[in-house]
């Protein structure tokens, strides 16, 4: 069987999705769960990893079939929550994660949306098994433990705790605003320690709403020509 083509859904890779601009530190809760997604691209690494919890999820995952595809591997990024109304009869779900096996890497993003959906679930437990018997690393994201979804196929249930399962924890406030000023560092931005701590303070906390706001506030800074400072980003916010 031949390698399967791109997916005709529009489901392409953030380029800007990379470890590095992932906030995390050796002292960070997430270190380990960040190592442990970048070691799938090692050889006699564990074959199958679940990352689950917290927020960053898809960026991580991204950012390991960024890098994988940098080095010449093939790889898949198949979102679930997009593809799993696309394809919700049998025979085009089969046709969807069809040669998956023949691949360097593939990445199951948020796999609890499928939850309870038998077509689902019966694919993706055969899934599991061509890539164990083809040796194919395989990374697995989702919203909660493993062991908590609301699995109805028992063999899927424990298909989904093999390998190792990392939790991503919630970033701090003070994190979040490290991550906030790495994200901005990189768009060659200068986020002063006062700037972070008022965004932080009054704007929704979810880590992808603050970098969406981020991106709106390189746009007007570059439209303006000023610096991020707290009565730009007040103008910015309307407030």
């Amino acid at each position: 069987m031949s390698v399967p083509q791109q997916l005709p859904l529009g489901i392409g890779l953030n380029d800007d999705a990379q470890f590095d601009n992932f906030y995390t530190s050796a002292q960070s809760a997430n270190a380990f769960a960040v190592q442990t997604v970048r070691n799938l691209l090692q050889r006699d690494a564990e074959q199958f990893v679940c990352l689950w919890g917290g927020v960053g999820r898809s960026h991580l995952a991204q950012a390991l079939c960024v890098e994988a595809s940098n080095r010449g591997l093939q790889v898949q990024y198949l979102p679930l929550l997009s593809v799993r109304d696309y394809a919700f009869e049998t025979e085009a779900i089969d046709s969807l994660l069809a040669g998956l096996e023949y691949l360097d890497l593939v990445c199951l993003d948020d796999v609890h949306v499928i939850a309870g959906i038998p077509q689902w679930e019966r694919a993706l437990f055969h899934l599991f098994n061509r890539l164990r018997d083809a040796g194919v690393p395989l990374l697995i994201t989702s919203a909660e433990n493993p062991a908590h979804l609301t699995i109805q196929l028992a063999d899927l249930k424990s298909r989904l705790q093999w390998g190792l399962s990392c939790q991503l924890h919630l970033l701090t406030d003070v994190e979040k605003a490290v991550a906030l000023q790495k994200r901005a560092e990189v768009r060659g931005l200068q986020l002063a320690d006062e700037v972070a701590s008022y965004i932080i303070q009054r704007v929704p906390r979810d880590l992808d709403q603050l970098f969406k706001l981020l991106d709106q506030l390189d746009k007007a800074s570059l439209r303006e020509k000023r610096k991020l400072t707290i009565p730009f980003v007040k103008q910015v916010l309307g407030q």
